[in-house]
């Protein structure tokens, strides 16, 4: 019974399928017939014939919708796309010194071997500090400006800090293994308890 009902499922499955793809192919045969028709016509008798403004009369504002409609052809659609673009300043009008105008991603304002002031956790406070005290020497003298110029030390950036910390971790981690394993190597081995008796079983004094 249940293949009887499996077989039928599936011949009606497939009935479905060609009648849903014998209607897209008409569909098509009657899209095409009318982009044969439509050319012939020009512009202005398009826009008269389907209710339409002039797209060039368009201005911001205007609803451009009524022209993405499947009945409208594809060239009167892409001059009304055209007269959006520019009647609309903001798309009209693109500035090229605007961050990430073309490139929303890091490669566009980051370069190879890029330095920063910031530190995580402290933020620019080593950077403010030092300045601070540049600006104290300057203050007392240009021989103490001189001496703190000499002393000044460069902090390390960031990636460098981190590769030295996971370099510590990873070395530590070692260090914890391999004295577990020397722990286990130096433990005693078991002692066994071991029975001795005098007077064995069937022997006569």
């Amino acid at each position: 019974m249940s293949r009887g009902a499996d077989f039928w499922s599936r011949r009606k499955a497939r009935v479905e399928a060609e009648a849903r793809e014998e209607a897209r192919l008409e569909e098509e045969r009657a899209l095409a017939a009318r982009e044969a028709e439509l050319e012939e016509k020009t512009d202005a008798e398009l826009c008269e014939e389907l209710g339409l403004p002039d797209p060039d009369a368009l201005q911001m504002g205007d609803d451009f919708r009524a022209f993405m409609d499947k009945a409208v052809p594809e060239r009167l659609r892409r001059r009304a796309l055209r007269r959006l673009w520019v009647s609309n300043p903001v798309l009209a009008n693109l500035d090229g010194l605007v961050d990430y105008a073309e490139d929303y991603t890091d490669a566009a304002m980051v370069v190879p071997d890029m330095k920063t002031a910031y530190q995580v956790g402290k933020g620019m406070l080593a950077h403010v500090q030092e300045m601070a005290r540049q600006a104290e020497a300057l203050a007392k003298g240009p021989e103490e400006a001189e001496a703190v110029a000499e002393a000044v030390v460069e902090e390390p950036d960031s990636a460098e800090v981190e590769a030295e910390a996971s370099q510590e971790m990873a070395v530590a981690e070692v260090e914890v293994e391999t004295n577990t394993a020397q722990d286990d190597t130096s433990l005693p081995p078991r002692r066994r308890m071991r029975f001795q008796f005098d007077d064995q079983p069937g022997v006569s004094a």
